[in-house]
């Protein structure tokens, strides 16, 4: 059964170069769990209140999506070209249940 979890990577400080360079990677596998229907929601936290940081780049990234099990999410996060770049400085995976809408 597939259940949702909610991964939220914190960004270490002056991460945009490191997550520019590693974005496409990070991306195919976002659009792999969108295919498979398993997606809720993903999307990075700005460093500053603005949709468009510029410089200031992000302070981090949430993604909601679902796995069989909060080992498969936990392995699933620590496999994200983000960690291998060194755009993390932490990742948490928690489980997540769904209210609304």
């Amino acid at each position: 059964m597939n259940l949702f979890y909610a991964i939220v990577g914190e960004d270490v400080p002056d991460s945009l170069e490191k997550r520019l360079s590693a974005r496409p990677a990070h991306l195919a596998r976002l659009h792999q769990l969108k295919d498979a229907g398993r997606l809720l929601l993903a999307g990075p936290c700005p460093a500053i209140d603005s949709p468009d940081p510029g410089p200031a780049g992000f302070s981090g990234s949430l993604i909601v999506a679902a796995f069989d099990s909060l080992a498969a999410a936990q392995a699933w996060a620590d496999a994200d070209p983000y960690v291998a770049a060194g755009v993390y400085a932490r990742v948490g995976v928690k489980p997540f249940k769904k209210v609304l809408p």
